[in-house]
């Protein structure tokens, strides 16, 4: 797998190497041993799936302490635009992001760690999209972002009169407002673990 670092401490693009052939194509999608060398060591134990049509924004969503999550996500059908935002309280990058496409051509991967919220904009018909996760869900633990939230600047490649939104992530405030519990001199890679 080839890893691209992003402008964000521990997020970063994975491209996995793919054989194709007359029949086809076969890629590995995930190795821990190679994972934990090159991103950094981790053990996923919840995979997630979902599927939705063009428009539909779901997100910027976290998990606040001690539940806190990493996640590895991709998109194994359509396409969609993933954000990766900066939450932690310190941070020389604080509310700043990282978008990348993701989709079933480019096979591309992406790792958001803990301390970012997270989200995605479809812009297929359809795409199903698919999550590993290193913490079980803890819906008592649920925090999130307004997706528009000005501040953030983030181009989300659909328009918005046709963004399709849950009632949930319609009313979340601005990262200005959001009550924050993760500390950039932490630890992230050893939350998990306390």
């Amino acid at each position: 797998m080839n890893i691209t670092t992003t402008a964000l401490e521990g997020v970063a693009i994975i491209e996995p190497r793919i054989f194709s052939d007359s029949r086809g194509y076969f890629f590995e999608s995930f190795s821990q041993e190679e994972f934990d060398k090159k991103v950094r060591p981790i053990r996923f134990v919840q995979d997630n799936e979902s599927k939705s049509s063009y428009g539909v924004m779901r997100g910027l969503h976290y998990q606040k302490m001690p539940y806190t999550q990493s996640k590895l996500v991709r998109c194994v059908k359509g396409s969609v635009l993933d954000v990766a935002v900066d939450i932690r309280k310190g941070s020389p990058t604080f509310g700043q992001h990282v978008a990348v496409e993701l989709s079933e051509d480019n096979h591309r991967q992406f790792f958001i760690p803990k301390g970012f919220a997270h989200g995605f904009a479809v812009l297929s018909d359809e795409a199903i999209f698919q999550y590993k996760c290193d913490a079980f869900y803890a819906p008592q633990s649920e925090g999130g972002i307004q997706l528009c939230d000005a501040d953030l600047g983030i181009d989300w490649k659909i328009p918005l009169e046709r963004a399709i939104l849950s009632e949930k992530d319609i009313q979340r405030g601005c990262l200005k407002d959001a009550v924050l519990d993760f500390d950039c001199q932490e630890d992230l890679y050893s939350i998990s673990y306390r």
